[in-house]
């Protein structure tokens, strides 16, 4: 059976996946359009019509990772969810689900240092995550949630960061999972009584 070759936005969402997974998998310096093409399993000359520049190939690979992270956001939690455990969930999902998203999305911010362009995204898809968490923070009777929010998604993103690349990487799943709800929890619970 003949593989069906994606079209129009779908193949948008294929290219950029099929990058996500290059720069996870060869870092930066595997990723080229060529690549990308392969990858994807597009004819050749594919990737370079929809990204002309490497900068907007970078670019489509955040702005991938964020349409994923909002989808998944704007589905309504169950209404007897703890807050602790829907930010628990959130980690845990992105280090099960889509790690090849973690590895990209470090590599990438590394890049974004060198990159205005490339940063901009990054700085305009982290603040509309944060708003959305601000949300959250809010919802659960968090005072000053939109100022909240930042350092809890940087401690998030440290925990994400520490299994990939870190110590976390040391511990077993079980004793992962265990710290991050640990954290998640110590944290909230001063920020419910105002602490910070």
């Amino acid at each position: 059976m003949t593989k069906k070759v994606p079209l129009g936005e779908d193949r948008r969402a294929a290219i950029a996946d099929a990058a996500i997974h290059l720069v996870a998998t060869r870092g930066l310096r595997g990723l080229t359009h060529r690549a990308v093409d392969e990858e994807a399993g597009l004819p050749p000359g594919s990737t370079s019509y929809y990204l002309r520049t490497r900068g907007a190939l970078l670019t489509a690979c955040v702005n991938r990772m964020l349409e994923q992270d909002l989808a998944r956001g704007s589905a309504e939690p169950p209404a007897d969810l703890e807050l602790e455990e829907l930010l628990a969930g959130m980690v845990l999902h992105l280090v099960r689900d889509r790690p090849d998203d973690l590895i990209a999305r470090y590599e990438l911010s590394l890049e974004a240092s060198r990159q205005p362009e490339l940063r901009d995204a990054i700085v305009q898809g982290g603040r509309r995550l944060r708003e959305g968490l601000a949300e959250l923070l809010a919802g659960s009777g968090i005072p000053e949630a939109d100022t909240i929010a930042w350092p809890v998604a940087a401690m998030m993103d440290g925990l994400l960061y520490d299994r990939v690349a870190g110590a976390g990487t040391a511990l077993s799943a079980e004793a992962w999972e265990s710290a991050v709800r640990e954290a998640l929890s110590a944290l909230l619970a001063g920020l419910a009584r105002g602490g910070r």
